[in-house]
């Protein structure tokens, strides 16, 4: 798996999934065109991920805000959000990543490539993986799967790292299965051929 090449070593680790009634490639279109915070809880669960930062940009950051909570959340809107696509094998896997200082207001997010995600670890930093991975069933349908896998730079940022994961991984958990609901959703509404 792609997951296992850009980050096989973790201290985090958290893996979710649903069954699908579409095939594998209608599922990975969809992961693109999802709105993934189409739930109301997920949208609300973002918007209070975010609401520090906003805080702090005062009337420009609240505006900012309000208008990505107003619309659709695409795997696009994360990437301006500073998730990066890592790596594809259509209708099999896709990878993105993030590397930052989570606990922090900001988030101390940095600019991301393929390359810079498996380079050297900036001290004060973690970097996170999250894949979409899919399984072709008997019935036509598939599995697909989500796992989010975390890796410190260094023992003070575990330490703030696990602080911060104590209080949001049950949120976090939940948007990565309304998520998959979301996908899910989209692609079985979508027509066949």
């Amino acid at each position: 798996m792609l997951i296992d090449a850009y980050l096989p070593v973790y201290e985090v680790s958290e893996r979710h999934s649903v069954l699908i009634k579409a095939s594998p490639q209608r599922v990975y279109a969809s992961i693109r065109t999802a709105d993934l915070a189409d739930f109301p809880l997920v949208r609300l669960l973002l918007g209070i991920r975010a609401l520090p930062a906003a805080l702090r940009g005062g009337g420009s950051g609240w505006h900012k805000l309000r208008t990505q909570m107003a619309g659709s959340i695409q795997l696009r809107t994360l990437e301006k959000q500073g998730f990066a696509v890592l790596a594809e094998e259509p209708a099999a896997e896709l990878l993105i990543g993030l590397v930052g200082a989570f606990w922090t207001l900001r988030g101390g997010l940095r600019s991301v490539d393929s390359a810079t995600f498996r380079g050297p670890q900036l001290p004060g930093t973690a970097r996170a993986a999250w894949n979409f991975s899919l399984e072709q069933s008997g019935d036509g349908g598939c599995r697909l799967s989500t796992e989010t896998r975390v890796q410190c730079a260094d023992p003070a940022s575990l330490r703030r790292f696990r602080l911060y994961w104590f209080f949001v991984r049950p949120g976090s958990g939940l948007i990565r299965r309304f998520m998959l609901r979301a996908i899910r959703r989209e692609a079985e509404a979508k027509p066949h051929g």
